[in-house]
């Protein structure tokens, strides 16, 4: 991005899901605590990443696009699937036995479901909303970040009044579990 050129919402979100892909292959060489720290900051990408699409994106869109509640709903749907897979493989761990595997199959998920988003859902949001809007939306989405929470939470729904009303309180206590674990990290690295 050039400076001075204000970033829109889809150029924002097409460079988060080249940060996740990066983050998905570089997690299948990784050992070790590096391996946890890229699985960590994967964790953390995908669930605030996510909760502002459901937050802002999806919602524009299932109101403005052509064919909106169609196009969202297979999304949303996709996104649950993920949520419920990625918090199932936080609970496994990166040493299991399954975690390879399994994060395999996360990532060709999420893959497609990206190239999904790219196709059916961008370019009819930038064909349908301004230049203006789109940049508005881009710090709507940085704003839902902020506070959205760290890791999944699939139990909390994938619509936007249910990430609105859970998001802000689990935000605050996954931001605190993750100070202790990174606390706690450090610490053991002293004894």
């Amino acid at each position: 991005m050039t400076a001075g050129v204000k970033q829109d919402v889809l150029d924002l979100l097409v460079e988060q899901h080249n940060q996740i892909k990066t983050l998905f292959g570089q997690l299948g060489h990784a050992k070790g605590a590096r391996k946890r720290e890229l699985f960590q900051d994967l964790v953390r990408l995908l669930a605030v990443h996510e909760s502002a699409e459901e937050i802002v994106v999806h919602p524009t869109a299932r109101r403005r696009i052509d064919r909106g509640d169609e196009v969202t709903g297979q999304l949303r749907h996709e996104e649950d699937e993920a949520k419920h897979e990625l918090a199932a493989l936080y609970d496994l761990g990166v040493e299991h036995p399954d975690f390879e595997r399994r994060l395999a199959t996360l990532s060709e998920a999420v893959v497609a479901h990206a190239t999904r988003e790219e196709t059916e859902e961008f370019p009819s949001l930038r064909r349908d909303l301004s230049p203006a809007q789109l940049g508005r939306m881009a710090g709507a989405v940085r704003a839902a970040e902020a506070t959205a929470p760290t890791r999944p939470h699939p139990h909390t729904g994938e619509s936007a009044p249910a990430n609105l009303m859970a998001g802000p309180p689990l935000a605050v206590f996954d931001r605190i579990r993750d100070a202790v674990r990174d606390w706690r990290e450090s610490h053991r690295d002293q004894e």
